[in-house]
């Protein structure tokens, strides 16, 4: 069912054979770009490198005729420069890789199986994206304090933990300042209804109004 159109048989590619994986490559990718920009933050530029590269990836397969091995090593060094200096998200890299798949199909010559794939993923990426199905446990967070040397941070927070929280554990702690201050980060699962507000304003209390931070665990910064 999902043949190549390429003809075996002959010595090269007709123009007729490339134009069809040409305009389905560019096709296939602005409907990945459009699925992007609906479902995650993004630029113009990363929209239209979206919308070329299944192009790209497609003439860089019928270059090297079709060898898999080759194409592979050549799209990895691609993508790392891509991504070498800013680390990409994770929408953005399955993006990439989407269309690095498209292209790598369309360099093959697959173009019906090119297309169903994309159909098939977009319609995945949308149900994910709109959907509460896999979304991580909202009051699931990441804590980070800044206290003074002198404090004893042991059993300080008890209370206000037993309030606020239904876990709380102790993950990382570090000395900052010359050591004049401690950061201790904790991995907390907040109660349903509290106000985060009040949470972190006792908090300030007993940390000498020093730094607070709380944040979900894929968007950890650091104080």
């Amino acid at each position: 069912m999902f043949n190549t159109i390429f003809d075996s048989t002959a010595t090269g590619l007709d123009i007729k054979t490339a134009l069809i994986c040409a305009g389905v490559s560019i096709l296939l990718g602005v409907a990945i770009a459009i699925t992007h920009r609906q479902t995650s933050q993004t630029t113009k530029g990363f929209l239209i490198t979206l919308a070329v590269l299944p192009l790209l990836v497609m003439a860089v397969m019928i270059m090297i005729n079709g060898n898999l091995g080759t194409s592979i090593a050549i799209l990895g060094a691609f993508s790392l420069i891509r991504f070498r200096s800013i680390q990409g998200r994770a929408k953005d890299l399955l993006s990439v890789f989407f269309t690095m798949m498209v292209g790598l199909a369309l360099g093959m010559g697959h173009v019906l199986f090119a297309t169903v794939i994309t159909a098939i993923g977009i319609v995945a990426i949308i149900f994910f994206s709109y959907t509460h199905f896999l979304e991580p446990n909202r009051n699931e967070r990441v804590l980070k304090i800044v206290i003074p040397e002198d404090l004893d941070y042991d059993d300080v927070f008890n209370d206000i933990f037993r309030k606020y929280t239904t876990k709380n554990h102790l993950v990382k702690m570090k000395t900052m300042n010359m050591g004049s201050l401690y950061k201790l980060t904790y991995d907390v699962k907040l109660k349903h209804g509290i106000k985060e507000k009040e949470f972190l304003d006792e908090i300030r209390v007993k940390n000498c109004n020093l730094k607070v931070l709380l944040s979900e665990p894929c968007c950890e910064e650091e104080i």
